[in-house]
């Protein structure tokens, strides 16, 4: 038994170098997979479900769901952990917005989850261009509801501002790993305070928030713990618990496979700790059910700081 899991009193460690059973993503045989492909590739759009890999695209696509990226394909970070590609983007393209709510329009979607790669090469990061898709969402359909999936904006506060000032109902911004794990994946162990004061702007003026983590990178429990309260105490509403799955070779690699029970287990910790709503599992992603996940936060109330 692994100990770093010996107070959830669970199984022995899958291991790392195999693939378990319950990863396997079904084939995609719904039209609406292939609608939505082709709307996606006739649009020139991008979605993150494609640049990273998402083992859930089958499903959601399946059921005409599908998280924009926008900004491009390509990320001028170099996260370990990450399938989008790196290096120079080319400059935003003034007919995105216009382009990401047409196509939209034509899924009849009430729920859209909007997100892009870091654009450090910008002077807001991108956050202007974030902005105006938002505001062409609602132009184009006035009832839709909008998840913002956002960078940290390289930590200047008038580029998260220009994002809320359009008005996402949603703000969703993702840890992605304990702080003790960031070196791992080539981030600075300071981004983890800037990526929560993101979350702490956000839920101070009123928004309803969001985060991820992903596991089997090699974290301890306490580490998972620390974590969820750091989150708490930055008042994040909301929560996604997923397994983490090598991209490629030149990837971090997988230090260890969680059971699916072990996500039932963390789902359970995390409500009690006062998340409202929480999505965890070996699949599990940002996006996924993110609008059932924003049906639970639009009826509880409002969330105070860590409860334990």
């Amino acid at each position: 038994m692994s100990a770093n899991h010996e107070g959830l009193g669970l199984r022995s460690v899958p291991d790392a170098g195999r693939k378990p059973a319950w990863l396997r993503v079904q084939l995609p045989t719904s039209p609406n997979f292939f609608r939505v492909a082709e709307t996606v590739e006739r649009g020139g759009l991008h979605t993150i479900c494609q640049s990273a890999r998402c083992p859930n695209r089958t499903e959601c696509w399946s059921e005409r769901t599908a998280a924009f990226l926008i900004l491009g394909d390509v990320c001028t970070r170099h996260c370990a952990f990450c399938a989008v590609a790196k290096g120079r983007p080319l400059p935003p393209s003034a007919e995105e917005p216009a382009r990401v709510a047409e196509a939209a329009a034509s899924f009849e979607l009430a729920y859209v989850v909007v997100t892009s790669v870091t654009r450090d090469d910008l002077p807001d990061g991108g956050a202007t261009h974030f902005a105006s898709v938002i505001r062409e969402l609602r132009r184009r359909l006035p009832p839709v509801r909008v998840e913002a999936l956002v960078p940290d904006f390289g930590g200047h506060e008038e580029a998260l501002a220009a994002v809320l000032a359009a008005r996402p109902d949603v703000l969703n911004h993702n840890l992605e790993v304990p702080e003790t794990i960031y070196p791992r994946i080539d981030r600075p162990r300071e981004n983890y305070g800037r990526s929560l004061g993101v979350l702490e702007r956000a839920g101070r003026a009123g928004f309803a928030t969001k985060s991820g983590l992903m596991l089997g990178l090699g974290e301890t429990e306490e580490d998972i713990l620390r974590t969820l309260r750091d989150l708490r105490g930055a008042s994040c509403r909301s929560l996604t618990l997923g397994q983490y799955l090598q991209p490629g070779r030149d990837r971090a690699p997988v230090a260890r496979y969680y059971f699916p029970e072990e996500f039932d287990r963390w789902r359970a910790r995390s409500l009690d700790m006062g998340f409202l709503a929480v999505e965890a599992g070996p699949l599990v992603r940002s996006s996924y059910h993110a609008q059932r996940m924003h049906g639970g936060l639009s009826a509880a109330a409002p969330v105070g700081p860590c409860a334990t």
